[in-house]
C-alpha cells in the first residue's frame, strides 16, 4: 500500500479544488466498482455490491481534500498576504514552503523578530521572491499547499495530506480485496471536509444509507508532554467513541469492537475532544443514520509533516474489510 498512499499524497487537491485527487482515485479504483459518479459538490461516489440477506445499504466515506491557504492581498512589495483554507496551526507556518495551484512556490516569512513564539497568521506573508506587485506571480483568490517530501521510516510513514489520503487509502484497498459482501456498498471519496464536512453532507443526503462509517485520522497521545489521550501509533485502528461534533452509535461501537476481537485484530478506543469527521454529517442527514468512525492514529495532524504507523494503517484494511464481509445484527 505504501506506493498507493504515496501517489494520493503528492497529488495537489487543497478543499474546494479537489480535482487532481478525483482523477487519481477513478484511476485507482477503475474496474472494481459497479458505478461511479460525481456529484455537484465534486464527491466520488462509488457503488459497489447489490444488497443481499442480512445486507444494509452502507455510506463509506474518507476525505479528499487537504489543509491550504489562500491570497488575500499583494503588497507594493509583492510580499503575499494569507488566510487559511482549512485547519492550518500559526506554530507549524514560519519558514515552511507552499506551491500556488498555478505552480509558484515560496517560503512563508513573519513580521516579528521574536523567534521564541509562533506568530500569528496576520502577521505572517509568502516570499514568492517578486520585487514589486506588478511583477508578483500570485494574484488575490490564489490557492496554496503545503510543500513536504513524502517520508519512509520503515514503520512510520511522514507526509502532507495523510489527513486525509491515508484514509482514501485505506477505502480504496479495501475495495480491492473486498470480493464478496452482502452489503450495498456507497464508497464516497469526499470534498470540503477540512472546511465543515460540506461534501460528506450533500453525498449522506444522496445516498440515504442505513449505516455510515467515516475512515479519518486522529490525533495521540503519545509524544513528550503532549495533551493525553489514549491513542497511541503501532496500537492498531482507533474505533471512535465520541468527538466534539457527534457520538458514535454505541452498537456501532461494539459491533467494531468486537469484530475486532473475533477476527485478532489489535484496536484502541477514541475520545477526541477537538475535531469531528464526515460522519457527524452522516449521522444527521435525512432522518439520520447510525454511524461510526474508524481512525488512523495521527501524530502532528494538520502540520506540513503528518506521521502514521503503516501496520495501522494495514489494520485498518483487515477490521474494515472483515466488517463489510458478513451480515450484520446489531439491532
Amino acid at each position: 500500500m505504501k506506493e498507493l498512499i504515496r501517489s494520493l499524497v503528492d497529488t495537489t487537491g487543497p478543499s474546494g479544488y479537489e480535482m487532481q485527487v478525483t482523477e487519481l482515485v477513478k484511476q485507482l479504483i477503475k474496474g472494481i466498482a459497479d458505478e461511479v459518479k460525481v456529484d455537484a459538490m465534486g464527491n466520488l461516489i462509488a457503488r459497489k455490491g447489490t444488497l443481499k440477506k442480512g445486507g444494509k445499504r452502507i455510506m463509506l466515506s474518507a476525505h479528499m481534500d487537504e489543509i491550504g491557504l489562500i491570497a488575500t492581498h499583494v503588497d507594493d512589495n509583492g510580499f503575499v498576504r494569507f488566510t487559511s483554507n482549512g485547519g492550518v496551526f500559526p506554530v507549524y507556518l514560519l519558514g515552511g514552503r507552499v506551491r500556488f495551484l498555478n505552480g509558484v512556490e515560496g517560503v512563508i516569512g513573519s513580521e516579528s523578530d521574536s523567534r521564541d513564539q509562533a506568530p500569528a497568521m496576520n502577521k505572517c506573508y509568502i516570499d514568492v521572491g517578486a520585487k514589486d506587485r506588478e511583477s508578483c506571480p500570485v494574484k488575490v483568490g490564489d490557492m496554496a499547499i503545503f510543500v513536504r517530501p513524502y517520508v519512509d521510516l520503515g514503520t512510520r510513514l511522514v507526509s502532507k495530506a495523510l489527513d486525509d489520503r491515508v484514509g482514501v487509502a485505506v477505502l480504496i484497498e479495501t475495495m480491492k480485496q473486498l470480493k464478496d459482501t452482502p452489503h450495498e456498498l456507497y464508497c464516497v471519496f469526499s470534498v470540503q471536509e477540512e472546511v465543515g464536512c460540506r461534501g460528506a453532507m450533500t453525498a449522506a443526503y444522496a445516498v440515504d444509507a442505513e449505516l455510515g462509517i467515516a475512515l479519518d485520522v486522529t490525533r495521540t497521545g503519545d509524544t513528550p508532554k503532549c495533551t493525553k489521550m489514549e491513542v497511541a501509533l503501532g496500537k492498531g485502528p482507533a474505533i471512535k467513541v465520541r468527538d466534539s461534533g457527534m457520538l458514535s452509535d454505541p452498537k456501532v461501537v461494539r459491533w467494531m469492537q468486537e469484530t475486532a476481537e473475533k477476527e485478532g485484530i489489535p484496536y484502541q478506543l477514541e475520545i477526541l475532544d477537538a475535531g469531528s469527521t464526515d460522519a457527524r454529517m452522516m449521522q444527521v442527514s435525512r432522518a439520520g443514520m447510525s454511524a461510526g468512525v474508524i481512525s488512523i492514529p495521527c501524530r502532528y495532524v494538520h502540520s506540513p509533516s503528518e506521521m502514521v504507523d503503516y501496520q495501522d494503517v494495514l489494520d485498518c484494511v483487515k477490521l474494515l474489510k472483515a466488517l463489510l464481509s458478513n451480515p450484520i445484527n446489531f439491532g
